[in-house]
């Protein structure tokens, strides 16, 4: 149990305070810039936002509606109906409104985690810095915040993991030191084993039946070693129960092919296509160590996910190994430190097997990651630590410097440029601080990781704010209209639909040439000569920021111009001889224009 007398209160745990304000203004950075198109996101995010807008306008639930070839049943439906229910899909819809949920959800498992911590420690400042530590991960920040997301599959597959921690942590001391099994198994009842198969049933809804594996043998795994040695008895105990469960979750995940009136094409496109893909063997083991995905890559997905704080997830790793060749893994049995290092191993293991692997497949088991890297902060080196904080000052040095050339471009007012350069001489306080002295080292990291988020989002303000769009002169003229509009990636034409609502987009390729239909072969003045023969209008981007004229004048007008920032770039245009000058290769413009009589 946890204990309320502590025989000595130290200076940090005076300062809880502290801690309180870096954890709240950490939420706040969540919010800040959520409805932002430059917020950090997974590419395939429009994919899925031109999905769910297709399926709320066809007034069905299901079966799911995309324009895209062999993009349709991709996920399953409930991140999709999360869309249709909290985005405003009758007027110009918002990113933010699709993307609270997801916060919502990261919040709520930042709660669980937070609690657990405390339970385990006994101590408020590991219960906050726990908390502190996910929402820096910058897993965390890409994935659990935006609207392709990760963050509801992360909440709701670790319900019956919270709830044996909460038992593991509720034992008495000598128990959860190894003293005394726990009959874990036999203190959960049916109804137990009821909600942690609905549970982990409405994770699957969201991502994938696949994550039934992982899921199901983490919590076996765990129930299995909370009995201290281990024996076939409660392995055999463990495994029908949780068997059981993992039955209820496929059920849950089942009403899928139920419910769709095709659920012929849910088979041949999410299981064959989006899953079994995944389990190609030939050439298994060549690949598992030359190949795109290598299993020594995948064997640093947890601090590969902690973003800036990896040399701190190293340290975390080492220091596990470290204790484990010393034999100190002994202390651990039956204490929800083991149950919390199963579920990290447990989940890297499923994941090695697949010949595609991605450090993004364990990320529900993140929040066990930064729990223990909590528990044991203080004892990491040093060193970690510093290397963090050299990253995070040249990170938020190249942010500052970014900024005022957008400002000397135009782009901006004096009190964006202010914000961002606030935020960035927060960080580098933080950062320097850290440096110079050993005792705000540890804490500074997490200062001057959650200042360079702060720091980017305030960046970007001019280039996604209401200013930065078309006005609403400007969408009524385009109302209507068919108009063309770049396209280089799957789908991110769709970012179009926020900005010129109730038009006809049809888009075209304008970084591949792979798209026959529009010409991809034509010289850029003819193309957009060919284009503006065919459409009412055409969004054209021009990557040369300090042009002022377009090749089709005097037959055309440019109705409106916005900045555009660069997302890929050719082989040596950006080189550290330039990196200074942004300028030179990050912006150019988006033109929509029209023919002229």
């Amino acid at each position: 149990m946890v204990s309320n007398t502590q025989p000595r209160i130290s200076a940090n745990e005076r300062a809880l305070w502290l801690w309180s304000a870096l954890l709240f203004c950490a939420i706040g950075f969540y919010f800040f810039g959520l409805g932002s198109p430059y917020a950090p996101t997974n590419g395939d995010e429009m994919v899925y936002i031109h999905i769910a807008r297709l399926t709320a306008a066809s007034g069905h639930w299901l079966p799911l509606v995309s324009d895209l070839e062999n993009m349709r049943n991709t996920k399953p439906p409930l991140l999709f109906w999360q869309a249709i229910a909290s985005g405003d899909w009758s007027a110009q819809g918002s990113l933010y409104s699709l993307r609270w949920p997801s916060v919502a959800y990261t919040l709520l498992t930042c709660t669980a985690l937070s609690w657990m911590a405390l339970r385990i420690s006994g101590q408020w400042r590991t219960a906050l810095l726990a908390a502190v530590i996910f929402l820096a991960f910058f897993s965390t920040y890409r994935y659990s915040r935006v609207y392709l997301t990760s963050a509801p599959e992360t909440f709701w597959l670790a319900v019956p993991l919270w709830y044996l921690l909460w038992q593991q942590s509720a034992a008495p001391h000598s128990e959860r030191a190894g003293a005394g099994p726990l009959d874990l198994p036999g203190r959960w009842s049916a109804p137990v084993y009821l909600l942690a198969g609905l549970a982990m049933g409405i994770g699957l809804l969201y991502k994938s039946f696949a994550l039934l594996a992982p899921a199901a043998a983490t919590l076996g795994c765990a129930l299995w070693v909370s009995q201290g040695p281990l024996q076939r008895q409660p392995f055999l105990r463990a495994t029908w129960a949780v068997g059981a469960s993992a039955v209820l979750a496929l059920g849950v995940f089942a009403l899928w092919f139920v419910l769709d009136p095709d659920p012929q094409a849910v088979w041949q496109e999410f299981v064959i296509g989006e899953n079994a893909s995944k389990l190609q063997s030939v050439g298994y083991w060549q690949a598992a160590w030359n190949g795109d995905y290598p299993l020594w890559q995948q064997a640093l997905a947890y601090p590969e996910n902690a973003g800036l704080l990896l040399p701190v997830g190293l340290g975390l790793c080492w220091y596990a190994l470290r204790a484990a060749w010393l034999g100190h893994w002994r202390a651990w049995a039956g204490t929800p430190q083991a149950t919390l290092l199963v579920w990290l191993l447990v989940w890297l293991v499923v994941f090695s097997i697949p010949s595609q692997r991605s450090a993004r497949y364990v990320i529900p088991a993140m929040p066990a990651f930064a729990i223990l890297l909590a528990l044991y902060w203080e004892r990491l080196a040093r060193g970690w630590f510093v290397v963090v904080l050299l990253l995070s000052a040249v990170a938020l040095t190249l942010l500052a410097r970014f900024a005022l050339v957008m400002q000397g471009m135009g782009i901006g007012t004096n009190l964006d440029l202010s914000l961002t350069l606030a935020c960035a001489v927060v960080g580098l306080g933080a950062s320097l601080g850290g440096l110079l002295f050993a005792g705000w080292t540890r804490n500074s990291t997490l200062a001057a990781t959650l200042a360079l988020y702060a720091c980017f989002s305030a960046m970007t303000v001019p280039l996604s704010n209401a200013q930065a769009g078309y006005s609403l002169a400007v969408q009524a003229r385009m109302q209507g209209l068919r108009i063309a509009v770049p396209n280089g990636f799957n789908a991110q034409y769709e970012r179009f639909s926020f900005l010129l609502p109730g038009s006809t987009l049809v888009p075209y390729d304008a970084e591949r040439r792979n798209n026959a239909t529009l010409r991809p072969d034509l010289p850029s003045a003819e193309r957009l000569d060919y284009l503006l023969e065919r459409f009412d209008a055409v969004v054209w981007l021009d990557g040369d920021a300090a042009n002022t004229q377009v090749t089709c004048l005097p037959h055309c007008k440019v109705l409106a111009q916005r900045w555009h920032v660069k997302s890929r770039h050719r082989a040596g245009e950006v080189t550290l001889s330039n990196l200074w000058q942004p300028q030179e290769w990050l912006f150019g413009k988006e033109l929509l224009i029209v023919s002229t009589p």
